[in-house]
Protein backbone atom coordinates (compact mmCIF):
# COMPACT_ATOMS: atom_id res chain seq x y z
CA UNK A 1 0.00 0.00 0.00
CA UNK A 2 1.20 3.56 -0.52
CA UNK A 3 0.85 5.96 1.99
CA UNK A 4 0.71 9.83 0.93
CA UNK A 5 2.23 11.84 3.23
CA UNK A 6 0.31 15.40 2.44
CA UNK A 7 -2.95 16.55 3.21
CA UNK A 8 -3.47 17.57 -0.17
CA UNK A 9 -3.80 15.15 -3.20
CA UNK A 10 -4.29 15.71 -6.76
CA UNK A 11 -5.67 13.84 -9.17
CA UNK A 12 -4.96 14.06 -13.11
CA UNK A 13 -6.75 12.23 -15.63
CA UNK A 14 -7.17 11.70 -19.25
CA UNK A 15 -7.81 10.58 -22.57
CA UNK A 16 -6.13 9.62 -26.03
CA UNK A 17 -5.94 7.88 -29.23
CA UNK A 18 -3.14 5.90 -29.30
CA UNK A 19 -3.56 5.44 -33.29
CA UNK A 20 -5.82 4.76 -35.75
CA UNK A 21 -3.74 2.77 -38.45
CA UNK A 22 -6.57 1.45 -40.57
CA UNK A 23 -6.80 4.94 -42.06
CA UNK A 24 -3.19 4.78 -43.73
CA UNK A 25 -2.19 0.94 -43.67
CA UNK A 26 0.29 1.43 -40.49
CA UNK A 27 1.97 -1.45 -38.42
CA UNK A 28 -0.64 -2.32 -36.16
CA UNK A 29 -2.76 -3.07 -39.14
CA UNK A 30 -0.84 -4.32 -41.27
CA UNK A 31 2.21 -5.85 -39.69
CA UNK A 32 2.83 -9.32 -37.93
CA UNK A 33 4.94 -10.14 -34.46
CA UNK A 34 5.93 -8.26 -31.67
CA UNK A 35 4.94 -4.50 -32.23
CA UNK A 36 5.24 -1.56 -29.88
CA UNK A 37 3.57 2.08 -29.53
CA UNK A 38 4.98 4.67 -26.80
CA UNK A 39 2.76 8.21 -26.21
CA UNK A 40 4.59 10.54 -23.94
CA UNK A 41 1.90 12.20 -21.33
CA UNK A 42 2.67 15.08 -19.70
CA UNK A 43 0.61 15.75 -16.12
CA UNK A 44 -1.17 19.57 -16.35
CA UNK A 45 0.72 20.30 -13.11
CA UNK A 46 3.36 18.41 -11.29
CA UNK A 47 3.11 16.33 -8.60
CA UNK A 48 5.31 16.52 -5.55
CA UNK A 49 6.63 13.33 -5.74
CA UNK A 50 5.75 10.32 -8.10
CA UNK A 51 1.96 9.66 -8.39
CA UNK A 52 -0.11 6.21 -8.64
CA UNK A 53 -0.91 5.56 -12.98
CA UNK A 54 -3.26 3.31 -13.97
CA UNK A 55 -4.13 3.03 -17.46
CA UNK A 56 -6.92 0.98 -19.90
CA UNK A 57 -8.05 0.48 -23.11
CA UNK A 58 -11.39 2.51 -23.30
CA UNK A 59 -12.01 1.96 -26.72
CA UNK A 60 -10.94 -1.07 -28.93
CA UNK A 61 -11.17 -1.94 -32.91
CA UNK A 62 -9.81 -5.47 -33.73
CA UNK A 63 -10.07 -7.29 -36.80
CA UNK A 64 -12.62 -10.31 -36.08
CA UNK A 65 -10.23 -12.36 -38.00
CA UNK A 66 -7.15 -12.57 -36.32
CA UNK A 67 -6.72 -13.03 -32.30
CA UNK A 68 -7.35 -9.86 -30.05
CA UNK A 69 -3.97 -9.42 -27.96
CA UNK A 70 -2.84 -6.54 -26.49
CA UNK A 71 -1.00 -5.03 -23.10
CA UNK A 72 -1.01 -1.88 -21.95
CA UNK A 73 0.93 -0.40 -19.30
CA UNK A 74 2.58 3.23 -17.75
CA UNK A 75 6.49 3.28 -17.72
CA UNK A 76 8.91 5.60 -16.84
CA UNK A 77 6.36 7.16 -14.53
CA UNK A 78 7.72 10.93 -12.51
CA UNK A 79 6.14 13.80 -10.86
CA UNK A 80 5.97 15.45 -14.56
CA UNK A 81 4.83 12.78 -16.55
CA UNK A 82 4.61 8.96 -18.20
CA UNK A 83 4.83 6.86 -21.20
CA UNK A 84 1.51 4.68 -21.89
CA UNK A 85 3.23 1.83 -23.62
CA UNK A 86 0.53 -0.21 -25.90
CA UNK A 87 2.21 -3.60 -27.29
CA UNK A 88 0.84 -6.23 -29.42
CA UNK A 89 2.00 -9.52 -30.99
CA UNK A 90 1.17 -12.46 -33.21
CA UNK A 91 -0.77 -12.00 -36.10
CA UNK A 92 -3.17 -9.81 -34.56
CA UNK A 93 -4.70 -6.48 -36.60
CA UNK A 94 -5.69 -3.55 -34.82
CA UNK A 95 -7.19 -0.43 -36.39
CA UNK A 96 -6.93 1.95 -33.62
CA UNK A 97 -6.98 2.12 -30.03
CA UNK A 98 -7.62 4.27 -27.10
CA UNK A 99 -6.38 4.82 -23.90
CA UNK A 100 -7.69 6.86 -21.07
CA UNK A 101 -5.21 7.04 -17.76
CA UNK A 102 -5.71 8.47 -13.92
CA UNK A 103 -3.28 9.83 -11.80
CA UNK A 104 -3.21 10.06 -8.02
CA UNK A 105 -0.64 11.30 -5.88
CA UNK A 106 0.75 13.94 -3.27
CA UNK A 107 0.97 17.99 -4.87
CA UNK A 108 2.09 21.10 -3.20
CA UNK A 109 -0.30 23.26 -1.37
CA UNK A 110 -0.27 27.12 -2.17
CA UNK A 111 1.56 27.57 1.26
CA UNK A 112 4.33 24.75 0.35
CA UNK A 113 7.53 26.72 -0.47
CA UNK A 114 10.20 24.97 -2.83
CA UNK A 115 13.80 26.26 -1.03
CA UNK A 116 16.42 25.17 -3.79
Amino acid sequence: MRRINRHLTGIDNGSIILFSDYQHDGVMWTGKGPRELRKIIEFDNPFASTPTVTVSISMWDFDKESNQRADISAETVNPDGFVIVFRTWGDTRIARIRADWLAIGEVMGDEDWDVV
